[in-house]
C-alpha cells in the first residue's frame, strides 16, 4: 500500500504543476491582451485577436516577435507603423501621429512590468507618448530596451541605473529633452548607447569615460554642448557618432580600438591631435563642418584601415607634404573648403581611378577644381592671428558688462519664477525636435568609399543571411551547367540571368553583366564591396560576384557575375496578371507587398552612406517569395553603371545627377503603385495614356472603369483614395512636387491601416 500512497502523490503533484503552468500562461496571455489593448489594437498585431493556442507558438513576423522560456514570455519586439511626422511636440497627442488623449504611459507601462521574465523588449514606431515611467525599472531582467521613433519625453529616468543586466539601450527618433543621464556608468553590461535625434542638451557627462564595456556610442542630431571628455579609456569603444550637436571644445585622446568616428556639423576648434596617427584601426573619419586649424596630421592619411577621411569646411592651414603617403584601403578623401595652400600631393591626385579626392575651395596648386587664390588663406589667416587680442579685449569688456547686468536682472527673475512655478507644467519639458531629414550628406565623394552600414534595417536584413563572398568562374560554370540556354531566365537591358545550383545544394540567380566602360578591377572591386552591404528583408540578398577578365589593378574589367539567392515566385507583374481564382491578389495583399518594396527603397535612400538612387524600380524587378514577401531585385545598378568618377569632375554636375535619379525612383515607384491600380494589361497601353487618365480616379465611374475589378470589390473607398491621392503625387510632373520615400511608405501605411480596420469592421457586420 505505501508504492500506492507513493503513486497517488506525485500523481497529485504532476497534475498540480500542469495545472500552475497553464495558469502561469494564461496570465501572460492576458498581459499580452491588455497591452494589444493599451496599444489601441495596432494592425501588427491582429495575429493575436481570436488566437487559442499558447502565444509563444506564435511565428514571428518583421513586426511582431514573442519568445519564451520555461512559460514565461521573455522576448516581446512589436515595431508599428506610426512615424514621426512632426516637428515639434507640446506633450499632448497628435492625431495620426500619436496614440490618443486617452493612451496612458503609466498605465501601459504598469501592464508591462508584469512581464517580469522579460529580458528583450521592442517596441518601435507605436505613436507611444508621455515621460518614460520610472517604474520601468521593475523589468529587472532586462538585457535590450528598445523605444526608438515615438514620443517620449522628459528626461531619462534615474531609476534605470538599476538595469544591471542591460547591454542595449536604444531611445532614438524620440522628443527626450533634459540632459544625458550622468548614472549611465552605473550600467556595468552597458555595450551600445545610442540616442540620436532627440533633444538632449548640457555636456556629455564626464562618468560616461568610465564605462569601459560600451562599444558604441551614438548621440547624434541633438543639442549636446560644451566639451567632449576624454574616451581614451573606453577600449573596447568601435564607433563613436556625435554629429550634429554644439560641442565646442578641442579634440580629446580617442580610443586606439575606434573603427568610426563621426563628429561633423558641431564647433571643435584648434588642431587634429598628433594622437590620432595611433588609430591603426579606424575606417570612417569625418571630422567635416568644425572650426579645426593647422595641418592635419600626414599619418591620418596612411593609416592602415582607412578608407574615408572627410575634413571640409575647417580652417585648416599649411601645405600638405609633398611626399604624402596614402593608406592602400584610402578610397575618399575630401579637404576642400580650408584654407591649404601649395601643391597637392601625388597620391591626392584627383585623376587617380583607385580614390576620389575633393580639394575645391583651397588655395592649392591643381587646375581641375575651383581655388582661391593664394593672399586669401594667407590673409584669412594673418587676420585670425590680429584678431583674437581685439576679440579677447571685446569679451572681457562683456563679460564685465554682463556680470553687473544678470545681478541687476537676478532679482526680478527670481520674483517672477516664483510666481510663475505655481504653473509649472509639462510644457516645460517639451521643445521642437531637432530634425535632420532635409540634410543631404555629400553623396558624390562616398560613392567609391567602403561604405558603413548604419541603418538599423540593414542589421535586421542581415541576420542570417549567407555571409558575402567572391566566386570562381568554374564555380558559376558549373552551378549553371555552362551558362547553358536551358538555365536562362531572361535577359535585359543590362545582361543576361541564369538559374543556377551550387555546389552545397542552394539554388541562385546569376546575372552577367556588360560593363561597356573602362573599368579597372581594383576600382570594381570597391564598388562591389558597398553594394555586398546592403541588405534588408525586402532586397534580394547579393551572395557574391565573380570579375572575370582580368584580376590586376590596372586590368579593365570586361564582364561581372553577381550572384543572387534565387526568389521562386516570379515578379509582381506576373502577379497582377493572375486571374486564376485563389491567385489573384486582393487590395491587402497588394499594400503589403508595396510596402514592403517602398521599405527597401526608403532604406536605399536614406539607411545607407552613400545613398543609393536609380534603383530600376518595375513590377517586374519586385520578386515574391513563397509567404508573398516582397524583394527588390536589380537594385544599386547605378553604383556599377554610371560613369562617377566623370560627373564627379564635373563639380555640382553630380548633385544634380544624384538628385535627378532620386527623383526617379519616386517617379518609377509611381507606376508600379498605377499598375497595381489598374492592373498590367491596362498599364501596358503606355505611359501617356495612363497619364491622361489619371483624372478618371477622381470619380466613382472613373475608377469603376479603370481600376482592376480585384482592387474594386476588396478595397475601401478610403484606402483607395489615399493610394491614389500618393501615386498622383509620385508621377507630378515638376519634380519638386513629388514626395520623398518616407511621405510615400508613411501614406502606403496608413492605407493599410484603414484597409484593416474596413475589413474588420465588414466581418464584424458579417458576424453580427
Amino acid at each position: 500500500m505505501g508504492w500506492l500512497k507513493v503513486f497517488v502523490t506525485v500523481l497529485f503533484m504532476w497534475g498540480f504543476l500542469i495545472q500552475n503552468t497553464h495558469q502561469l500562461r494564461s496570465y501572460e496571455t492576458e498581459i499580452l491582451l491588455q497591452l494589444r489593448k493599451h496599444l489601441e489594437y495596432p494592425v501588427q498585431l491582429d495575429v493575436w485577436e481570436n488566437y487559442n493556442d499558447d502565444f509563444c507558438n506564435l511565428g514571428s513576423t518583421l513586426n511582431m516577435s514573442i519568445i519564451c522560456q520555461d512559460n514565461s514570455v521573455t522576448e516581446l519586439k512589436i515595431k508599428g507603423d506610426k512615424l514621426v511626422k512632426v516637428n515639434e511636440f507640446h506633450g499632448v497627442a497628435v492625431p495620426n501621429n500619436t496614440l490618443s488623449e486617452h493612451f496612458s504611459i503609466e498605465s501601459f507601462v504598469t501592464t508591462l512590468t508584469r512581464l517580469s521574465s522579460l529580458k528583450v523588449l521592442t517596441l518601435v514606431s507605436l505613436g507611444i507618448w508621455g515621460p518614460l515611467p520610472a517604474k520601468i525599472h521593475r523589468l529587472s531582467n532586462l538585457e535590450v530596451l528598445d523605444m526608438s521613433s515615438n514620443f517620449l519625453y522628459g528626461s531619462i529616468p534615474f531609476e534605470m541605473s538599476t538595469f544591471v543586466k542591460l547591454h542595449t539601450l536604444t531611445l532614438d527618433g524620440n522628443f527626450f529633452n533634459d540632459t544625458l543621464p550622468a548614472w549611465l556608468d552605473l550600467l556595468p553590461n552597458i555595450t551600445i548607447l545610442s540616442m540620436k535625434n532627440n533633444r538632449l542638451k548640457g555636456q556629455i557627462p564626464t562618468s560616461i569615460t568610465k564605462i569601459t564595456s560600451l562599444a558604441d556610442i551614438v548621440l547624434s542630431h541633438n543639442a549636446l554642448s560644451g566639451e567632449l571628455p576624454d574616451l581614451s579609456a573606453l577600449s573596447n569603444l568601435h564607433l563613436l557618432d556625435l554629429r550634429e550637436n554644439h560641442l565646442d571644445s578641442q579634440l580629446p585622446p580617442l580610443p586606439h580600438g575606434l573603427t568610426t568616428i563621426l563628429l561633423s556639423n558641431n564647433a571643435f576648434s584648434g588642431e587634429i591631435p598628433e594622437e590620432f596617427r595611433k588609430l591603426n584601426q579606424l575606417q570612417h573619419l569625418d571630422l567635416s563642418n568644425n572650426a579645426l586649424t593647422g595641418m592635419p596630421p600626414a599619418d591620418l592619411f596612411s593609416l592602415p584601415s582607412i578608407s574615408y577621411l572627410n575634413l571640409a569646411f575647417n580652417v585648416l592651414n599649411g601645405s600638405l607634404p609633398e611626399n604624402l603617403n596614402c593608406g592602400g584601403e584610402l578610397g575618399f578623401v575630401d579637404i576642400s573648403d580650408n584654407r591649404l595652400v601649395g601643391m597637392v600631393p601625388s597620391c591626392l591626385n584627383a585623376s587617380s581611378d583607385k580614390r576620389i579626392v575633393k580639394v575645391s575651395g583651397n588655395c592649392l596648386s591643381v587646375g581641375t577644381q575651383y581655388q582661391h587664390s593664394e593672399p586669401y588663406c594667407k590673409e584669412s589667416n594673418l587676420a585670425k592671428k590680429h584678431n583674437t587680442g581685439k576679440e579677447i579685449a571685446i569679451l572681457v569688456g562683456v563679460v564685465g558688462g554682463t556680470v553687473i547686468f544678470v545681478v541687476l536682472l537676478a532679482a526680478v527673475l527670481l520674483i517672477f519664477c516664483r510666481r510663475q512655478h505655481a504653473h509649472h507644467n509639462v510644457d516645460q519639458y517639451v521643445f521642437p525636435k531637432v530634425v535632420q531629414d532635409n540634410a543631404q550628406p555629400n553623396i558624390s565623394a562616398e560613392l567609391l568609399a567602403n561604405a558603413r552600414i548604419i541603418s538599423q534595417a540593414a542589421a535586421l536584413g542581415s541576420q542570417g543571411a549567407p555571409s558575402y563572398r567572391v566566386f570562381s568562374m568554374e564555380e558559376l560554370k558549373e552551378a549553371t551547367e555552362n551558362f547553358n540556354k536551358s538555365a536562362l531566365l531572361g535577359e535585359g537591358s543590362i545582361g543576361k540571368i541564369y538559374k543556377g545550383k551550387l555546389e552545397n545544394g542552394t539554388h541562385v540567380a546569376v546575372r552577367e553583366l556588360i560593363i561597356y566602360r573602362r573599368c579597372t578591377s581594383w576600382n570594381l572591386k570597391l564598388r562591389m564591396d558597398l553594394l555586398s552591404k546592403f541588405r534588408h528583408p525586402h532586397l534580394v540578398s547579393l551572395l557574391g560576384h565573380c570579375i572575370d577578365g582580368g584580376v590586376q589593378d590596372d586590368s579593365t574589367v570586361p564582364r561581372l557575375f553577381l550572384v543572387y539567392e534565387f526568389i521562386p515566385c516570379g515578379n509582381l507583374r506576373a502577379r497582377l496578371s493572375e486571374t486564376t481564382p485563389g491567385k489573384v491578389l486582393k487590395w491587402s495583399d497588394r499594400l503589403a507587398i508595396l510596402i514592403g518594396v517602398a521599405k527597401s527603397v526608403h532604406f536605399l535612400h536614406t539607411g545607407v552612406i552613400p545613398p543609393s538612387y536609380g534603383n530600376s524600380l518595375k513590377t517586374n524587378n519586385i520578386l515574391l517569395d513563397e509567404h508573398q514577401i516582397a524583394k527588390l531585385s536589380d537594385y544599386g545598378m547605378s553604383i556599377l553603371m554610371e560613369e562617377s568618377e566623370k560627373v564627379e569632375a564635373k563639380g555640382d554636375g553630380y548633385n544634380s545627377w544624384h538628385m535627378t535619379k532620386k527623383e526617379d525612383d519616386v517617379y518609377n515607384f509611381g507606376f508600379i503603385l498605377l499598375e497595381s491600380l489598374v492592373g498590367p494589361i491596362v498599364s501596358g497601353k503606355g505611359e501617356t495614356f495612363l497619364l491622361n487618365e489619371m483624372a478618371s480616379f477622381g470619380s466613382q465611374d472613373g475608377r469603376r472603369r479603370i481600376v482592376d475589378p480585384a482592387v474594386l470589390i476588396t478595397s475601401s473607398q478610403e484606402s483607395l483614395s489615399i493610394v491614389i491621392s500618393i501615386t498622383n503625387k509620385c508621377i507630378a510632373p515638376e519634380s519638386l512636387s513629388r514626395p520623398s520615400f518616407e511621405d510615400v511608405l508613411w501614406n502606403l501605411q496608413y492605407a493599410a491601416q484603414v484597409q484593416a480596420t474596413a475589413d474588420a469592421d465588414q466581418k464584424s457586420d458579417a458576424t453580427t
